[in-house]
């Protein structure tokens, strides 16, 4: 299992959830990856319990660690898109894999 053969699987762990720990960078992600190219009030939809403020927080961050990439288009009415970078899309596998985990072991209230 890659560093954790070599017992550097904790500090593996705490590298990855310094990038995107978190229960919103990983919906954002996943919402980036299932649906393309995202406008901010669409991400913002299909999120409805975030606020204004943790999106667009959660957004810049993932940004900074080019997970995420925003394309802002000079016009009026202002637009920005978000797409998942070619780094974002390595992430694609763990998501799978939650998934994956989630819809084998949750609860019947989440169903």
């Amino acid at each position: 299992m890659g560093n954790c053969a070599r017992n550097e699987c904790g500090k593996s762990i705490v590298y990855t959830l310094s990038i995107v720990g978190g229960k919103w960078k990983w919906l954002i992600l996943a919402i980036l990856f299932q649906n393309g190219v995202q406008r901010y009030g669409e991400i913002k939809k299909s999120i409805i319990s975030i606020t204004h403020k943790m999106l667009s927080q959660q957004l810049k961050e993932l940004e900074a660690e080019q997970l995420v990439y925003r394309q802002e288009y000079h016009q009026i009415p202002p637009k920005v898109e978000y797409s998942l970078t070619e780094k974002g899309k390595t992430l694609i596998p763990i998501l799978q894999l939650m998934a994956e985990w989630g819809t084998k072991h949750q609860p019947s209230q989440y169903n």
